[in-house]
């Protein structure tokens, strides 16, 4: 089943975070019920996007976009357009919205000791994600309220070249100490949270 390596994933994701629990039965649960989770035509209640978390080489700053639609400092990442390799799809916006010539996929490190180790999942083909979340999309021209069902993975750069495409009205490196001055979005904080707790023993896989 094409969705199976995803909910092996969150299950994964699931007992490294305990407290994203509820979150993560509620993705579960719509990738489940709907077989055409991936596709962006699926509109109601939404679909699963793909983003990428890019730290700079020294891992001490992520790259955000200045997001045209929706005017906000967010990471990178985009729809999946029917590719259930979210992976792939995080790796591809990442590029295609930065310019940068390689990302290296970053191991997301385990929560407690006790749980299954994270890349457990790969024996189904897709590496436990970095952060999973839940985000509302609001309504634009004939494009319905909707929700985006987001797997985030994190990646390095190789180098710091950037260029911003047509999606974008900008992208910054921000120190992660910097990034109440860019963005106060939740999620956003969360990874950041996460990855300063982890960088010291992150390995690349």
């Amino acid at each position: 089943m094409h969705r199976q390596p995803l909910l092996v994933a969150l299950t994964h994701y699931a007992s490294c975070h305990p407290d994203e629990a509820d979150m993560v039965t509620r993705f579960q649960r719509f990738v489940e019920a709907y077989p055409r989770c991936f596709d962006r035509t699926l509109a109601t209640p939404g679909h699963v996007t793909g983003s990428a978390w890019i730290v700079d080489p020294a891992g001490e700053a992520v790259l955000l976009t200045h997001h045209r639609k929706l005017d906000l400092w967010i990471q990178l990442g985009g729809h999946a357009d029917g590719d259930p390799d979210v992976l792939a799809v995080a790796r591809r916006e990442g590029l295609e919205e930065s310019g940068l010539r390689a990302l290296e996929v970053v191991h997301p490190g385990v929560a407690q000791p006790h749980v299954p180790q994270p890349n457990a999942a790969e024996n189904e083909g897709l590496p436990v994600p970095f952060d999973v979340d839940i985000h509302e999309i609001p309504a634009r021209r004939d494009e319905p309220a909707h929700f985006h069902f987001d797997v985030r993975y994190a990646f390095r750069a190789v180098d710091r070249a950037v260029i911003a495409n047509d999606e974008s009205h900008a992208l910054a490196w921000v120190p992660m100490a910097e990034l109440d001055g860019y963005t106060r979005d939740a999620s956003v904080a969360r990874m950041a949270k996460k990855w300063l707790e982890r960088r010291s023993t992150v390995v690349e896989m």
